[in-house]
């Protein structure tokens, strides 16, 4: 199916007021930190998102996958997540776009669909056999339709390509970014041809946004934040020349770091609301507002009262996040220009200012507008729910750090710290000494790691490390280490892993 559709400018009298659309994605509801629960977080977060969107007033709530951390989500999770759907079909919100990501169970989310369609919330967990049930046209609370969703979830690799026995690597890549092009492709053929076909009977343009839970090639990470690959040996990573042209807007998931995708305004990740890892400690979360319609000179603030959460205030200097960005700047050239949280405090540096993170009122900026279409993507600050940081050095360095870190803190502002011992002397204790140096200060230590004595943990000797703080592919990287397995064999062992992890973590444990 082939539709020309051509954008035209919209009136400013089409609209009485924006249509606004909100892009989150990557909760990971349920997630841990080195075994600490983290549900204070996610309340938290779920109480300044509904709040925000009844003080932007959106209309589309879109999450671009991984609502759960696992495919088995605990009871608790779950009450989160089906308490905020209700709180918020209840609002100013007439719809909410749920697509499923990696790491969620497709059939799971899917179960209650029919139930929730009563709420306008609507849920593609699923990729489906007939992409129409894909292509959501959304209406306002009188009936009108105001924007095309392309709601496409994660597509497992069953979902873009047939296996072959002996396919190479090159092929499979090859299969898997022509499955998901086809893919979308697919769904943007029947968009445009619902959006040609209301052409005739409204006033106004109607947009169309498409969901994605994929790897944009370029794409920024951190080292801890639990992104995992999607294919085997990570291939199918994308580029934003698969996306239609009539797209207005892509809403992406899957990575935790907000960026725009191959320099495109309108393609972008959210990122996670809140940090994933100590290697995420120092970015300033956010979620984006798109508006279609009348543009606005401003963006309304939100409040943000956090019953039981105790936020602080911090000082942020003016190193941007773009720092971060991915050496390809051919794909990630911007990750939002937003200040970068730092708790290492140096309060004779005239370079940074002082900002309360206890934020009263969300922080927006402006990222792209585009006058022929009437849009604009703006980004909204997330506040810090709990301050994470990373302390490294030398025993006298770390100390030192710890110190500057709590100072000012009261008791109840407790900060998680990972701590990082990179010295060159042998210290056998580490563990017991970082817990002396944080009595009776306001900071709790999750992780202490000493990477010169990792190795030893083949040899049974003393270590901080537990087989908790691994991932599946650093155990198995020490056990070729302790078996001596040889270079060239580990270059093979390590595919038939990853083809292992790959199918234990695509597989739907909820499905029959």
């Amino acid at each position: 199916m082939s539709v020309s559709v051509t954008a035209t400018p919209l009136s400013s009298t089409t609209h009485t007021r924006p249509l606004n659309i909100l892009h989150t994605s990557d909760w990971h509801l349920g997630r841990r930190l080195y075994g600490r629960m983290r549900y204070d977080e996610f309340v938290a977060f779920l109480n300044w998102l509904s709040d925000a969107i009844t003080t932007q007033q959106v209309d589309v709530l879109i999450v671009a996958g991984d609502i759960f951390d696992t495919m088995t989500p605990s009871n608790k999770a779950q009450a989160l997540y089906y308490e905020f759907l209700g709180k918020v079909s209840k609002s100013c919100c007439q719809h909410i776009v749920i697509v499923a990501g990696n790491h969620d169970s497709p059939t799971f989310l899917d179960a209650p669909s029919q139930v929730l369609k009563f709420l306008n919330v609507h849920v593609i967990g699923t990729a489906c056999e007939d992409l129409n049930d894909e292509v959501l046209i959304l209406n306002d609370a009188d009936g009108i339709a105001h924007c095309i969703i392309a709601a496409v979830p994660y597509l497992r690799d069953r979902d873009v390509r047939s296996s072959g026995a002996g396919e190479s690597m090159d092929s499979k890549d090859a299969s898997v970014i022509s499955g998901i092009c086809a893919h979308y492709d697919a769904v943007a053929a029947i968009a445009k041809a619902h959006q040609q076909a209301l052409a005739a009977t409204h006033a106004h343009y109607i947009p169309i946004i498409a969901t994605g839970h994929l790897f944009a090639a370029g794409g920024s990470t951190t080292t801890d934040d639990g992104v995992r690959d999607l294919y085997v040996g990570n291939l199918g990573k994308i580029s934003a020349k698969m996306f239609d042209a009539s797209f207005d807007y892509v809403a992406l998931g899957h990575l935790h770091v907000p960026q725009r995708v191959g320099g495109r305004e309108h393609i972008r990740y959210s990122g996670s609301p809140i940090a994933m890892g100590f290697g995420e400690a120092r970015q300033q979360k956010q979620v984006l507002l798109v508006q279609f319609g009348a543009i606005t000179e401003n963006i309304a603030p939100v409040s943000t009262p956090s019953p039981s959460i105790q936020l602080t205030s911090e000082t942020i200097p003016t190193q941007k996040l773009a720092n971060n960005r991915a050496s390809n700047n051919d794909f990630i050239d911007d990750l939002f220009g937003f200040d970068e949280l730092d708790d290492t405090r140096n309060h004779d540096n005239k370079e940074t200012v002082q900002v309360s993170i206890a934020i009263t009122e969300t922080e927006s900026k402006l990222l792209h507008r585009n006058e022929s279409r009437h849009m604009e993507v703006t980004s909204l600050s997330i506040p810090c729910f709990q301050r994470l940081a990373q302390v490294s050095g030398d025993l006298e360095a770390i100390k030192a750090n710890i110190q500057a870190l709590t100072q000012s803190r009261s008791s109840s502002e407790s900060v998680w710290l990972e701590v990082i011992y990179t010295g060159d002397s042998i210290v056998s204790d580490l563990r017991e000494q970082v817990a002396a140096m944080v009595e009776g200060l306001p900071c709790e230590i999750l992780i202490t790691k000493n990477p010169r004595d990792y190795n030893k943990v083949l040899n049974q000797e003393a270590s901080s490390e537990t087989l908790q703080d691994l991932n599946e592919m650093e155990v198995f990287e020490r056990c070729l280490s302790v078996n001596d397995v040889t270079d060239e064999q580990k270059l093979t062992l390590r595919a038939a892993y990853g083809q292992i992890l790959h199918a234990i973590h695509d597989k739907d444990s909820r499905a029959e």
